[in-house]
């Protein structure tokens, strides 16, 4: 995980020598670019998609076998960082990319909610649980890295972050999501009135 973050502070951080500001001294608008694969519908989709596989798949599954109790252990991890990341983005009110020019215009009011990008934390918290979970023994899952990367970029491209936000994101995401595959047990199955033990599937096997 930590290579990932490397990969993505260099992705988000490349194309550019000028100068920049924010907390990492990287943070400068970027030619705008909302067409192709950049799309802000894509974002979205992206974003909505991740939501709905995750929860999908949590009450699918259950909590019983590796694959269910990876799903709610990223139900965990999304809503965890998720309620972290607009506690940060109201505590330091920074404004986006298109809303300024000047990167370290922070504590400017509520609408101003830039600092850290909550779907950048978000993906990245679905997905870290499945790369701890299968990523030694199936390397093609490490190819998950690349949904919160590509996210990463688009925010950045389309003036919706500064490059700040989303490192900022991808490492909350990451951080909690390796706490939430490292638990005993996945945390909000056990607030469920004995516990989700049983998913749909297994529920309904003949």
């Amino acid at each position: 995980m930590n290579r990932y973050l490397a990969f993505l502070a260099a992705t988000v951080a490349s194309g550019s020598a000028m100068a920049g500001g924010g907390p990492l001294g990287i943070d400068h608008r970027v030619h705008y670019d909302n067409s192709g694969i950049w799309n802000r519908r894509d974002q979205n989709a992206l974003m909505y998609g991740t939501i709905a596989t995750v929860g999908i798949g949590a009450l699918a599954f259950g909590s019983d076998d590796k694959l269910g109790n990876t799903f709610w252990r990223s139900v965990d991890a999304m809503v965890i960082s998720g309620a972290g990341a607009e506690v940060l983005k109201h505590t330091f009110q920074r404004e986006r990319p298109s809303q300024t020019d000047n990167p370290d215009r922070f504590f400017r009011g509520w609408h101003a909610q830039s600092f850290p990008s909550g779907e950048v934390t978000a993906i990245t918290a679905a997905v870290t649980p499945f790369i701890v979970a299968y990523g030694n023994d199936h390397p093609a899952v490490y190819a998950l890295a690349l949904l919160p990367a590509y996210d990463a970029v688009a925010r950045v491209k389309t003036r919706g972050h500064w490059q700040s936000d989303v490192l900022a994101g991808a490492a909350i995401g990451a951080g909690v999501g390796l706490w939430a595959a490292h638990r005993q047990s996945p945390l909000i199955v056990s607030w469920l009135p004995g516990g989700f033990q049983v998913g749909f599937v297994h529920h309904f096997k003949p």
